[in-house]
């Protein structure tokens, strides 16, 4: 079977997700922060950004990673700003990883220099800044420099480059010391089109995977009249639809949010949902999409399909708008904050399953499985956290365990209210049944968190290497 390039590429592209993501970000950003009605320079930039007029629409940039930086931003900022008059300033410093250059503005973060020359270190220190990449009278570069572009494993048609700014022209956004607080309006956005850029890929390789095994004959009879090949195929397909899931649920308590409809469970199940999605979405895409490259046998492998793009283009997601590791402490910060998170949470899944009551088979299954895991994750929770045991457990040990449980949680009961809607089929059953039931929700084990097994990885990781270390 044959493949056409730009057909099987043309559909979507780095090019097009991460600049849509950190545009559709800046505008929500300059919306909640209410500069629209403060700054002209601000609204033309807000209503550009909206703009689906070709000549008069706008993209934006995310420069915020530097050399030392990474997800540390507050740590590794090293761009500084000096005031000329007002909040206009000039910025100076070393963006290390900035993608989409080829957009019209950027937002940055950058550390103010007072009169003497001194700084505040730390994320305290930080502003929010915005930037017209050229300047609107010249219209030549506003002080930056493309150093050199960045040789990246995958989405090679984006462009990402090292920035030099140097005297760039910028305006002050945020309120002094909120530039992290500031920004994050735009990081909750860019992680939901993260998801959909995670859960793109799976779907697309999925359809790709089927309509082949229609077409491709093996040992005398079509993929697809290969038990094992379609349970292979089954099974990415029930994970596909579990994350397909939770993203519509971000998008909708994004929504309401949005437009102020949002009641304060909505509210605090958004918050919590959002790092949850992008980190579990973008985990299962990767290996998902693997799997699928792999049903194509060695078409998959080679480049003039197109396919292998796939995966390297995936392999990003884990990693953009904080790794694995970073989104999982962020959701225990959700629950570490002010508000009853988990009792948002808790009520949500039970709202969501409130209307698979009385409904036998399956689904019942499943319902009580759901059921059964928010109770035990709540009981390991309220364990770990016992003021008695406090010693001896470490919560952090186990951040990403516990945010996998809540995705899966959250998938689980969202595919067996799907299931249960009048508008549910018999597929839907069965992907309820084999998300819930078949491959299980996360359960934790209150053992995993203990202090001793932190001890027992640094063993495993560094005890013999150290030892071959000392005998070079």
């Amino acid at each position: 079977m044959r493949f056409s390039r730009k057909t099987n590429r043309g559909a979507s592209a780095g090019l097009v997700t991460c600049p849509m993501a950190m545009t559709d970000g800046a505008a929500k950003t300059l919306k909640e922060l209410g500069l629209i009605s403060k700054s002209e320079e601000a609204k033309e930039a807000y209503n550009r950004l909206v703009s689906r007029d070709p000549t008069n629409a706008w993209t934006s940039g995310q420069w915020m990673t530097e050399k030392r930086g990474g997800s540390d931003v507050g740590g590794g900022c090293d761009t500084y700003a000096t005031q000329v008059k007002g909040d206009k300033f000039t910025l100076n410093g070393y963006k290390w990883f900035s993608s989409a250059i080829d957009a019209d503005m950027a937002l940055t973060l950058a550390r103010p220099v007072d009169g003497d020359g001194n700084v505040t270190k730390g994320s305290r220190g930080l502003y929010l800044f915005y930037l017209n990449i050229r300047d609107p009278e010249t219209k030549k570069l506003n002080g930056i420099q493309m150093l050199r572009l960045k040789n990246k494993l995958g989405t090679k048609q984006l462009p990402t480059a090292e920035l030099l700014l140097d005297g760039t022209k910028a305006t002050k956004l945020s309120d002094d010391g909120r530039g992290v607080a500031s920004i994050a309006n735009m990081l909750n956005i860019t992680r939901i089109h993260n998801a959909v850029a995670s859960v793109a890929g799976m779907r697309r390789v999925i359809s790709l995977a089927r309509d082949y095994a229609t077409k491709r004959e093996v040992f005398g009879r079509k993929q697809a009249d290969w038990p094992l090949h379609v349970a292979t195929l089954a099974k990415m397909e029930v994970e596909t639809r579990g994350c397909l899931l939770l993203l519509l649920e971000a998008a909708r308590l994004l929504g309401l949010q949005e437009s102020g409809r949002a009641s304060p469970t909505e509210a605090l199940n958004l918050r919590l949902i959002t790092p949850v999605l992008k980190l579990y979405t973008g985990k299962k895409c990767v290996p998902l999409i693997s799997e699928g490259i792999e049903c194509f046998g060695g078409q998959g492998y080679m480049e003039d399909t197109g396919l292998p793009t796939l995966l390297r283009d995936a392999q990003v997601t884990p990693i953009w708008e904080g790794t694995t590791n970073v989104l999982s402490l962020d959701v225990l910060r959700v629950f570490g904050g002010k508000d009853n998170v988990f009792g948002a949470f808790n009520k949500h899944i039970h709202s969501i399953l409130a209307d698979t009551k009385n409904i036998g088979g399956e689904l019942e299954e499943c319902d009580k499985a759901v059921r059964k895991a928010l109770a035990h994750l709540g009981a390991t929770l309220m364990k770990v956290q016992d003021k008695s045991l406090i010693e001896t457990m470490q919560i952090d040990r186990c951040a990403r365990e516990i945010a996998f449980a809540i995705a899966r949680i959250y998938a689980g009961a969202l595919l067996t209210a799907h299931a249960a809607d009048p508008i549910g089929t018999q597929s839907d059953k069965n992907a309820a049944f084999r998300f819930c039931i078949e491959e299980g929700l996360s359960e934790l084990d209150a053992d995993k968190f203990l202090a001793e097994r932190s001890v027992k990885d640094r063993e495993l990781v560094f005890e013999n290497f150290a030892s071959f270390a000392s005998k070079l």
